[in-house]
C-alpha cells in the first residue's frame, strides 16, 4: 500500500452511521450505565471520540504505539518535558524553536532541570554532555529556522546505549517525509498547526510514543494537566491529514525550485535548504527524509542587517508576512524579530540565526509566481539600498 493510500485510509468510517467523515462529538460528558460503567468515555478532558480518532490516526502515520492530541504544539512539548524530575538534564539541538527555548529556560530551569544546547549535526558532539542525569535528547530535524539535519539513527544508538530517551520534533518533515520512530526515536512531537492541518486555521500539538509504558505516562499527564485539543480542531486536523501527502510533495518540489533560485542571486549570502547538495548533511537528509526535503527555506542577505531583512519581508506580495508555516499559502518571516525573538541575540547568532536571516514557507502556489515575487522584493531592497547610499 502506498503512503498516500495508507494516510487516506487511516481515517476511519464511522461505525454508527457509516459517515465517511469522522463525526464531531461536541460534548463535555457522557451518560453512564452505572457508576464507572460506560462505553469507554466518561468526561471530555479524559477522552473524546473525535480526539481518539485523531490520536489513533497520528499513531498509525508515525508507526507508534499511541498518539495524544494537545491544545498547541507547545502544550505537547510541555507534556513531554513533564516526564522529567528535578535534577534531570536535557541535551537539546542548539537551533531550537524559540517557544521551546522559552519554555525550557524560563519554566523548567527554575524547577531544577538543566538544558545543554548542542550542535547535533555531528552526532559525536552529544557524547561530552551525557551524564547519569541526562534523560532526554531533544532533536528537531530539520531545525527551525536554519534547517540543520541530525542523524536520528546514529544519535538514537548513542542515547539508548546510555539509557536516554530520544525526542524528535518532526514538524518540519511531517510523517510524509520522515518516520523518526523507525529510525530509533522514542517520542515524536508535531505542531499539528503546520503541515498536518495545513490550512493555517487552528493550533494543535501531537505526541506519538513507541511503548506502552510511555503511553501510560503521557496519557496521565494529558488528563492531569488538561491541555487537550477540542473536538472541532481535532476534526479539522483529521481533514487536513487526508491531503497532507499531496500538499507536502508539492511544497517540497516548489521549495527546491525556490532554493535553487535564491542560491543564484548575488544579494544572498547563504541559503539553508537540505535539498541543496551544498547543505552540510544533504546526504543524510536524502536518506532520512525519503528524498523530500521540506517546504521551508531560510536565507541570509549580504547586507546582514535587520533593516534590509525588514525591507524584504515587507515587499513580497504572495509570501505573506506572518509567523507559522506549512499552510497552503506561502509565508515569510524574520525570525530575529518574530519566531526567535525570545532567544538572546548572542545565543541566536551562535546557532546561526543571523540578523538578516529570513524564513520562507512555500505553499501550493505555482513556483514561478513565488520566484517572481521574491525577485521583485530583492530588486526593491537593492533600489532602496542605492537610494540610501
Amino acid at each position: 500500500m502506498s503512503n498516500t493510500t495508507s494516510i487516506i485510509h487511516s481515517v476511519p468510517v464511522d461505525e454508527l452511521t457509516g459517515s465517511i467523515s469522522v463525526p464531531i462529538y461536541q460534548t463535555a460528558t457522557y451518560v453512564q450505565q452505572a457508576p464507572g460503567v460506560n462505553k469507554g468515555f466518561d468526561y471530555g478532558r479524559s477522552n473524546n471520540p473525535t480526539r481518539l480518532a485523531l490520536e489513533t490516526i497520528i499513531a498509525k502515520l508515525e508507526g507508534g504505539h499511541a498518539g495524544f492530541a494537545f491544545a498547541t504544539g507547545l502544550a505537547a512539548i510541555d507534556a513531554v518535558a513533564k516526564l522529567l524530575s528535578t535534577g534531570d538534564e536535557i541535551i537539546a539541538v542548539d537551533d531550537i524553536y524559540g517557544g521551546a527555548y522559552r519554555l525550557f529556560t524560563h519554566i523548567y530551569e527554575k524547577f531544577g532541570i538543566k538544558i545543554h544546547y548542542v550542535d547535533t549535526t555531528d552526532a559525536e558532539n552529544i557524547i561530552d554532555y551525557i551524564t547519569h542525569k541526562t534523560k532526554l535528547i531533544w532533536l528537531e530535524s530539520p531545525t527551525n529556522p536554519t534547517l540543520k539535519i541530525s542523524d536520528i539513527e546514529k544519535i538514537a544508538a548513542i542515547a539508548h546505549a546510555n539509557q536516554i530517551l530520544v525526542v524528535v520534533d518532526n514538524t518540519f518533515a511531517s510523517p510524509v517525509a520522515q518516520k523518526p520512530l523507525a529510525l530509533g526515536a522514542d517520542i515524536v512531537i508535531h505542531s499539528g498547526t503546520k503541515y498536518l492541518a495545513g490550512h493555517s486555521d487552528l493550533v494543535a500539538g501531537l505526541v506519538v510514543v513507541n511503548t506502552g509504558e510511555l503511553a501510560e505516562k503521557i496519557k496521565f499527564i494529558q488528563n492531569a494537566t488538561g491541555g487537550i485539543l477540542g473536538p472541532q480542531d481535532c476534526w479539522l486536523t483529521i481533514r487536513g491529514i487526508e491531503t497532507v501527502t499531496l500538499r507536502v510533495e508539492r511544497q517540497c518540489k516548489t521549495a527546491l525550485q525556490v532554493a535553487n533560485f535564491l542560491s543564484q542571486r548575488e544579494e544572498i549570502e547563504n541559503v539553508y535548504y537540505p535539498g541543496l547538495p551544498a547543505h552540510k548533511n544533504h546526504r543524510i537528509a536524502a536518506t532520512q527524509q525519503n528524498g523530500l526535503f521540506g517546504g521551508v527555506i531560510s536565507f541570509t542577505l549580504k547586507d546582514d542587517t535587520e533593516e534590509a531583512a525588514v525591507e524584504l519581508v515587507t515587499s513580497t506580495q504572495y509570501f505573506k508576512l506572518a509567523e507559522s508555516l506549512g499552510g497552503v499559502k506561502s509565508l515569510i518571516c524574520h525570525p530575529a524579530q518574530m519566531t526567535h525573538k525570545s532567544i538572546p541575540r548572542e545565543k541566536r547568532l551562535q546557532s546561526g540565526v543571523a540578523d538578516s536571516l529570513i524564513r520562507l514557507s512555500c505553499g501550493i502556489e505555482d513556483a514561478e509566481d513565488l520566484i517572481a515575487d521574491l525577485s521583485q522584493a530583492l530588486e526593491n531592497v537593492r533600489k532602496k539600498k542605492l537610494v540610501n547610499v
